[in-house]
């Protein structure tokens, strides 16, 4: 499309919203001078959990992550350096994610620890000894903290998770079990679940004093799980799994 300067000036707004559709040529005196494209916001470092393959170019420093959070509505992680946009949950997801969170809240009720769900961001910074080293931040589907203290004035949590739990999704597989995994671990967490929505199943980790992985246990339709943390906290799978 191509206007003169004095449409442009008198129909500045509607000429905003035809952009949007296509590029526009502004002329002066039948020449052209300007033109007026749709603005597209840079994602050249971000990783959208539907993609099967990427290939970051950069790694996003905490500032950069959060004047992301800060522009959008949308939901990211910051794992390594990589910010990852976050897809919406499938139904039987949250329907799981809701029963895990129900035997939590019954468990930690009245007790000094505390279950919640996602969307909470939770920072963490693997072996560094402070924040701004080694700067990550995740939102665990359940994650139990004992550490409250942690909260700061803004009334954001900076503490270490004692439990977290995630439920896999087509899309968040590989990060769930290989960046997360490790970033757990790392990071102090003494328990991780993975929980698969395909085959029925948990996976537990459990991760020592000096940050490696114990053996992991499988648990199958029909077993039950139990904390290797927190004593009496156990769950048949199938009352985990009877909705879907």
């Amino acid at each position: 499309m191509r206007i003169n300067t004095t449409d442009m000036q008198n129909a500045f707004g509607k000429y905003l919203s035809l952009v949007e559709k296509e590029d526009i040529i502004i002329t002066k005196n039948g020449k052209s001078v300007a033109k007026l494209i749709r603005y597209n916001e840079p994602d050249y470092f971000l990783v959208h959990e539907e993609a099967k393959k990427y290939q970051p170019t950069k790694k996003v420093s905490y500032e950069e992550y959060m004047e992301l959070v800060e522009s959008s509505d949308q939901r990211y992680e910051l794992i390594d350096g990589e910010i990852y946009l976050l897809a919406s949950p499938s139904f039987t997801h949250q329907v799981v994610v809701n029963e895990i969170s129900g035997c939590f809240y019954n468990y930690f009720k009245g007790k000094p620890c505390r279950s919640l769900t996602a969307p909470l961001d939770v920072r963490l910074f693997g072996y560094a000894t402070k924040f701004e080293e080694d700067p990550n931040v995740v939102q665990p589907d359940v994650v139990v903290i004992c550490d409250e203290d942690k909260v700061n004035e803004k009334n954001k949590y900076e503490g270490i998770p004692t439990l977290a739990v995630e439920v896999l999704s087509p899309s968040t597989k590989a990060k769930d079990l290989v960046a997360k995994l490790n970033l757990y671990m790392k990071s102090g967490v003494l328990e991780y679940w993975v929980v698969n929505l395909e085959n029925k199943s948990i996976l537990q980790y459990s991760f020592s004093e000096e940050r490696d992985i114990n053996y992991p246990q499988s648990y199958q339709q029909g077993d039950t799980i139990q904390s290797t943390v927190f004593p009496g906290l156990e769950i048949l799978l199938p009352d985990i799994f009877s909705e879907i």
